[in-house]
């Protein structure tokens, strides 16, 4: 029972922390190599692509999605966004300017001769397996690959927010489960006790009453 009740707390701990990483925006230091527009076909990640851009047709099973692409500064690796609205849906950005952001990540675009970076503010994982891309925010031009990236306030409030909420209810329920569930738990483990003594004390004297039968 024990393990059991452990995996599930483990379990649930991986879960929130899964949903924080992928929810809450995280900052890159990028040089933008390239932009464009792909017809997607939505299957099985579906759940990773956000709706369609506010004002269009949310229904349809494809549809064409902003992209871009970059270099990262930090390890020379690429990584490619996508540039969706989230709207007025999951995660709670309100984006609605996909066509601005595209247009100022197309003109942020530099080579490797004449670099020019860039913070990108983001949202969600990248999986090559899944086709999963993470959602670009904003572009913010800055001076070079090592500039100050900023404090994640947004990050440290909600997190913050949370831990406080969590301990609450862990406070609230420590205080009901030892003015109501302990009290129970302890009468009803007191009554089986009494009930498997009269058991005892039956069987005995059942016991002592067939030993007068016995020869002498």
């Amino acid at each position: 029972m024990t393990y059991i009740k452990w995996f599930f707390i483990i379990s649930f701990w991986v879960f929130v922390a899964a949903f924080f990483h992928y929810t809450l925006p995280q900052k890159d230091i990028v040089r933008i190599t390239d932009t464009y527009e792909k017809r997607v076909d939505f299957g099985e990640n579906s759940i990773f692509w956000a709706s369609a851009d506010t004002g269009t047709d949310g229904t349809a099973v494809n549809r064409d999605v902003f992209f871009i692409q970059t270099r990262l500064a930090s390890s020379d690796g690429v990584m490619v966004y996508r540039n969706e609205d989230t709207g007025w849906g999951w995660p709670p950005y309100l984006k609605f300017d996909t066509s601005n952001l595209q247009a100022e990540a197309a003109d942020a675009k530099s080579t490797a001769a004449d670099p020019q970076y860039a913070i990108i503010r983001h949202y969600g994982w990248r999986n090559e397996f899944m086709s999963i891309f993470p959602n670009a925010l904003d572009v913010k031009i800055v001076d070079g690959p090592n500039a100050s990236k900023g404090i994640p306030w947004i990050n440290i409030i909600v997190l913050t927010l949370f831990a406080m909420v969590t301990y609450f209810i862990w406070v609230r329920w420590r205080r009901f489960r030892i003015a109501r569930i302990d009290p129970t738990l302890e009468e009803i483990q007191d009554n089986w006790d009494a009930a498997g003594d009269a058991v005892d004390e039956k069987r005995g004297r059942i016991r002592r009453w067939l030993g007068t039968w016995k020869a002498k």
